[in-house]
This record gives structure tokens, C-alpha cells and sequence, in this order.
């Protein structure tokens, strides 16, 4: 339970009311750090991290996810100060630190000078979303996959985490827990995909929904198949599929160079409604 006095406190079970209306503040571009309080109960053992709040006057008015993802979530300046002081006290656990640019980047300023040098930063990337009909047609061949397809999915899978994060998921050990990644998404419903002669052309993933939104990540084409309008019709699909079965708007964010992509979106509908930046690790 908060209490009256201010500064930064642990949030935990009780503080989940107050983190989701926070949240509430901004449901789309918050989306991440509501669907992980709502799937964790902001019970410490299954964020595998810590979930920060900073109260004023009694009452929660930032937060930021500290896991495997540092994500602020409508931080203040005085909350950027203080989320900067809790992150540098401890060892860096997390991977990226990803989210409004605005956030980002003053709590980068404070994190740089005692943190080790990133292998990237990405400052500048669009953050989109549509809750429309899309403009385009939907490609009909685009579907929810299923386990059985898994065996096919996870190699594509592994090559746009590579291609778009610049290391392969499985280096260091990591292809068991990354495949678990994939086939729970599979099992959420929330994999989507054009298979044709046994191959992946194009493929989705959404990677969080809350009942106001949901973020889709993980966008592929095949590279022999590029260039042929695949994108846009694949992302109409799973933009009408995620519409009528997971949430009433689709966001996603996307680099800043990667211009083809950004066009295709632009057909499907989607329009710019923030900038994210991220720092990679």
C-alpha cells in the first residue's frame, strides 16, 4: 500500500490499482509496463525484477519496470532522478532501456557516466499506432500459428531477432529460453504468419496487450520476398485479427532507417503518436 509520504517505494500486490491507473494515463504508449503489472500481480517473483514507483503526496505519479527491460512510465523529472539513483546503486540487470524519448533520454544522461558503454542506441524511433480498419487489404494468407508450425516459425523468428537487434538470441545458451518465448506466444494466440512450401514469407508477433492496446513486435518478411507488398497486406491482417480479438488499438515502434517498413505501415493506416528511444546493451 502507498504511503503518505513521498520519494521512491517498491510497488508490490497492493499498489497493482494505482500502477494501472497510471497507466491509464497514456494506454497505448504504457501498454508494456500495463500488461506486465497485470501478468505479474507486481509480485516480485514473476516481474524477475522490481516494479519502482514514486509517490508525491501520497499518491503513485511514475513508475518504472526494472527487469530485464528498464522502462520508465510517466516519469517526472524529480522520478527520472530517482529511478537514475536506484538503477546505478545496483549491478545493471537489465537489456535495453526502452520508452518515451523524453523519459529516456535524461535518465540515460544519468545512467551513462556510471553504467558501461551500450552496444546501440536508437534515439529516434517512430511509435505508431491504428484503431481503425486498416486501408489495405488483409493478406488472406496470414493466420494464427500453431504448435505444429513451431519448427518452422522458430528459425525465422531467430533471424529478425538478429537481423533487427544485431545479435543472434541464442548466443550465450539462450535458443532454449528463446524458443520457449516463441512457443508461448504461439500459445497466447498471439504468432501470426504466412507459411508457404514450408517456409515463413512473412511474420508478427504481438508482444503485450492490456484491455487498452496492445504492442506488436517482431515484424518479418523473408529477404527474398521483399519489396513485393507483403509487409502491408500481412500487417492489415494481423491488424484486423488483433482489432477483433485482442484489443481495441494496435501499437508497434519501428527505427527511424528502416524507411521500407515505415512505408508499409503508412499504408496499412498506422499514424505516429510518440517517439520511443532505446538503449541496448
Amino acid at each position: 500500500m502507498l504511503r503518505t509520504q513521498s520519494g521512491l517505494r517498491l510497488l508490490g500486490p497492493s499498489d497493482l490499482p494505482a500502477m494501472l491507473e497510471l497507466a491509464a494515463c497514456d494506454p497505448v504508449v504504457n501498454v508494456f509496463a500495463d500488461y506486465r503489472s497485470r501478468l505479474t500481480q507486481l509480485d516480485p517473483r514473476w516481474l524477475g525484477g522490481e516494479m519502482w514507483g514514486y509517490v508525491e503526496e501520497g499518491r503513485l505519479v511514475s513508475a518504472c519496470h526494472a527487469a530485464a527491460n528498464l522502462v520508465p512510465v510517466q516519469a517526472s523529472p524529480d522520478a527520472i532522478a530517482a529511478f537514475a539513483d536506484r538503477a546505478i546503486s545496483q549491478r545493471r540487470r537489465c537489456a535495453t532501456v526502452v520508452g518515451p524519448r523524453e523519459q529516456v533520454e535524461p535518465m540515460w544522461r544519468l545512467l551513462e557516466p556510471h553504467w558501461p558503454p551500450p552496444r546501440e542506441t536508437r534515439w529516434n524511433q517512430p511509435h505508431l499506432e491504428i484503431g481503425t480498419p486498416p486501408l489495405v487489404a488483409p493478406d488472406p494468407l496470414v493466420r494464427r500459428t500453431t504448435p505444429a508450425d513451431i519448427d518452422v516459425l522458430y528459425p525465422a523468428c531467430v533471424a529478425m531477432y538478429t537481423e533487427e537487434v544485431g545479435v543472434s538470441p541464442e548466443a550465450g545458451g539462450g535458443a532454449d529460453l528463446y524458443r520457449a518465448r516463441v512457443t508461448q506466444l504461439v500459445a497466447k494466440g498471439w504468432s501470426f504468419a504466412r507459411i508457404e512450401d514450408g517456409k515463413v514469407v512473412f511474420k508478427a508477433e504481438i508482444a503485450a496487450a492490456s484491455p487498452g492496446a496492445c504492442q506488436v513486435q517482431g515484424v518479418y518478411v523473408d529477404p527474398g520476398r521483399r519489396g513485393q507488398g507483403l509487409a502491408a497486406a500481412g500487417m492489415a491482417a494481423v491488424v484486423e485479427l488483433a482489432l477483433r480479438d485482442v484489443a481495441p488499438v494496435v501499437s508497434l515502434y519501428v527505427n527511424e532507417h528502416n524507411v521500407p517498413a515505415r512505408r508499409a505501415y503508412a499504408r496499412v493506416g498506422f499514424e505516429q503518436s510518440a517517439t520511443f528511444s532505446t538503449v541496448m546493451f
